[in-house]
């Protein structure tokens, strides 16, 4: 590794290192927090109205199909690289090593100011559920402030709650599933049925689901939290590529469950008008829709908790890399966690979630995570000898795919991503010029 990171054969110095106590299940379970969130909760009703032009269920299954592979091939680069650089800040580290300061940092930029939003969206997502009219924005700082005094006591307290809240959410989606499937909000028929829309054919329908793909894609992009958590990881070699494919096929099974469930319930029509689809689906069963409702709440508190997990992590590996303030690159002697970058997190967050409401993040998030994930297919491509597990192939179609989902997202989405892109390297340049 390069000067910027103090380093050990399995990274940085032990005096300032994360420790390593995270073993296969805690990873794969941080992984499944982190995709099995208010994605699937929410990710539906945007990516149907994209594939609306085409009237089928299976362009919407199409683009989630499409998502999940663009996923896997992400998921092997990252945690190719992963295993060779088992330290804390994932793409922003892997980009600094193989291709240059400047793609890691861009990697980096665009993931904590991406993520950032991504979090006060997920806290305003549970208060939306779990607040009584009024109190939405207190009750979202407040799980803010709760969950990052669990991250700060220590990585393994923070896998503990994160396994909890996963079982609630599959147990909720279990019953939110047999439900519908009972026949108690009347399904509308074969899953794949005409949707009610007259198909627009070509270009149209192609489009759409690509642009579906990418939206659904924000809801798998949860395994890079595994990477990013490399520092904190048992056997980082053999634990990390493990857990990274074990949640990601996890989630991919949830997705398509919940996806045929809600075309047979609402079909695509009935998706695509609404912005709660899973509660939509059994609007008529009172109790079932207090189930989703605490589904919706819980899913959203364990995407925000992975979130500031990784955020953290990814802040200190630029604080160390010199792109934040070093003091953020600090690690509690006793916890071994970067608390200063998550009580700042925190801050920052609870500042964002009683002043605006960025629950329409989605898009900008999602053009920040492929760009992410496109630096990370770059850099893996660039491995070779021992540290190659996975075929170059599947890299070269995972940097192609980011960036042709990007394009595709919707232009208020793509125009503001680039533009938070431009002040990181109007920041970074600002830097470089003061030191």
């Amino acid at each position: 590794m390069s000067a910027h990171a103090p380093t050990t054969p399995e990274g940085p110095d032990p005096v300032t290192q994360l420790a390593r106590r995270l073993g296969t299940k805690d990873a794969v379970a941080i992984g499944l927090g982190s995709m099995i969130g208010a994605g699937v909760f929410a990710a539906f009703a945007p990516a149907a109205r994209a594939v609306l032009p085409a009237g089928t269920g299976w362009a919407l299954l199409g683009a989630l199909a499409l998502a999940a592979l663009v996923a896997y091939a992400n998921a092997t680069s990252s945690a190719q690289l992963a295993a060779q650089y088992p330290v804390a800040g994932g793409t922003y580290v892997y980009g600094r090593e193989r291709l240059g300061e400047w793609w890691g940092y861009l990697a980096g930029w665009g993931f904590v100011v991406g993520k950032t939003a991504s979090c006060a969206a997920m806290a305003l997502t549970f208060a939306a559920y779990a607040a009584p009219p009024g109190w939405e924005r207190p009750v979202a700082a407040a799980a803010v402030v709760a969950l990052a005094a669990v991250n700060y006591r220590g990585v393994t307290r923070t896998a503990r709650l994160t396994r909890w809240i996963v079982a609630v959410v599959l147990l909720v989606l279990a019953t939110w599933t047999a439900v519908v499937w009972a026949g108690v909000s009347g399904p509308a028929g074969s899953p794949l049925s005409d949707g009610g829309a007259a198909s627009d054919g070509g270009w149209a329908v192609a489009y759409g689901v690509l642009q579906a793909a990418g939206l659904l894609f924000f809801a798998f992009a949860g395994y890079a939290r595994i990477a990013t958590m490399g520092e904190e990881v048992r056997a980082p070699r053999r634990t990390i590529p493990r857990a990274v494919l074990l949640a990601l096929a996890g989630a991919v099974v949830v997705y398509a469950v919940v996806a045929v469930t809600l075309l047979g319930s609402l079909g695509l029509e009935g998706i695509a008008g609404t912005t709660a689809p899973l509660a939509a689906a059994v609007e008529d069963s009172a109790w079932a829709g207090v189930v989703v409702r605490v589904g919706a709440a819980a899913a959203s508190l364990g995407a925000l908790l992975a979130l500031v997990a990784g955020i953290g992590r990814t802040s200190l590996a630029m604080a160390r890399g010199g792109d934040l303030p070093g003091w953020l690159s600090a690690v509690h002697p006793r916890f071994a966690v970067p608390h200063r970058a998550e009580v700042t997190l925190a801050a920052v967050v609870v500042v964002l979630v009683l002043t605006v409401d960025l629950r329409g993040a989605i898009g900008f998030s999602s053009v920040g995570v492929l760009l992410y994930y496109a630096v990370a297919n770059a850099a893996a491509w660039t491995q070779t000898g021992e540290h190659r597990l996975y075929p170059r192939l599947l890299q070269g179609f995972g940097l192609v795919a980011c960036l042709v989902l990007v394009v595709t997202l919707p232009v208020a989405a793509v125009l503001t991503g680039a533009g938070v892109f431009a002040v990181g390297i109007l920041v970074r340049l600002v830097r470089r010029g003061r030191r």
